[in-house]
């Protein structure tokens, strides 16, 4: 279960990162600081910083005040914007770390347009038992999703996808999968993978070839059985 957000600044550059485990979202966004020099690290606890998003949405701007982020757990963080003030206590703890997590190379990947694939996604696990994963067939110029079973109800479908690599199978858990491709914020899906077993990493298609992606969602495969 989710219980902290690493919010991380350094200099212009804030960067988020959460994990539960089985999945890992990082999303990198830009400030302007009092201090072109600025640098802290804090732990905030994760219901305090998805409720407090909700609220200041009304507001252009969004101001971050933080204090006492040394680690001893005295430390706090505030938000303003829209007329709206919160602040909260930081949590006191070690965060995973988890840029060793992200892959540093690829065997290949896949581009799918995102509105039809989480579509496709949610029909398919609609026939499927709970937690039942669907299974993503990638070939030159489509994959093919299916899901259930032997004896189970089945569903199978095929969208365009272009693949940069050789053919994979590969399967998620379908809510995961469909809360990654909801986060990426891309009309364009690019899952970019190493083998079936090992994890993957969810962005958007980038503005152009080798920039980095300001969000990044690494999700952990469900082992194929036979």
């Amino acid at each position: 279960m989710l219980t902290g957000v690493r919010v991380e600044i350094e200099g212009e550059t804030v960067t988020l990162a959460s994990t539960d485990r089985y999945r890992l979202a990082v999303r990198e966004l830009h400030w302007k600081p009092e201090r072109p020099d600025f640098s802290a690290v804090a732990l905030v606890p994760a219901k305090t910083l998805a409720d407090t998003a909700k609220s200041l949405t009304s507001g252009a701007e969004v101001s971050i005040a933080l204090g006492g982020t040394s680690g001893a757990g005295d430390g706090m963080i505030g938000f303003a914007g829209g007329g709206r003030r919160t602040t909260s206590r930081l949590l006191d703890g070690d965060f995973v770390k988890y840029r060793s997590l992200l892959p540093s190379e690829y065997a290949g990947h896949a581009e799918i347009h995102t509105a039809p694939f989480i579509e496709a996604v949610k029909r398919v696990s609609l026939v499927a038992e709970r937690n039942t994963p669907v299974r993503l067939s990638f070939r030159q110029g489509e994959v093919v999703l299916e899901a259930g079973t032997g004896d189970e109800a089945q569903a199978v479908e095929a969208l365009e996808a272009n693949l940069e690599g050789e053919d994979i199978d590969i399967a998620f858990n379908p809510g995961f999968l469909q809360e990654g491709l909801a986060a990426i914020g891309s009309d364009v899906a690019r899952l970019s993978f190493t083998t079936p077993t090992k994890p993957a990493v969810l962005t958007g298609k980038p503005p152009e070839e080798g920039a980095n992606p300001n969000y990044r969602y690494l999700i952990m495969p469900v082992r194929l059985s036979g």
